[in-house]
């Protein structure tokens, strides 16, 4: 995972940025997580993961992200609407525990189709 120092530096800074790293006139600035907290798109808590891709679901730029996660290599979170758990696309993810007798409303994840490219990535579940 790369990790990039979003902190604005000052306009004679020694240390520029790679051009688009810091720049965030691209595709970042439509997506509807620009402004919401980094922890719900990367938490084990099911609930959790349900909403972040919910948020992504109706993204006008969910397709662009999970290009671009694709091609950073992201291994963890969600990204574009799908949830990547060790660089793949886990499509289901149980609770922790004991599966229960009657499936709770918030056990199942809003589907998200996988384009074709990427089917490769896929993983039908991971552990709990």
């Amino acid at each position: 995972m790369t990790i990039v120092d979003t902190r604005p530096r000052p306009s004679g800074s020694a240390l520029a940025a790679a051009p688009g790293v810091l720049d965030r006139s691209g595709w970042e600035t439509d997506a509807l997580c620009r402004d919401l907290s980094t922890e719900l798109f990367f938490s084990d808590d099911v609930d959790e993961i349900g909403d972040a891709k919910r948020i992504c679901l109706s993204c006008p730029v969910r397709t662009r992200c999970l290009d671009a996660a694709v091609e950073r290599g992201e291994q963890f979170g969600i990204w574009g609407g799908h949830l990547f758990v060790s660089g793949r696309i886990v499509l289901h993810k149980r609770r922790r525990g004991r599966p229960p007798k009657v499936e709770r409303p918030g056990d199942r994840f809003p589907e998200v189709e996988v384009p074709e490219p990427y089917r490769r990535l896929v993983r039908a579940g991971a552990p709990g």
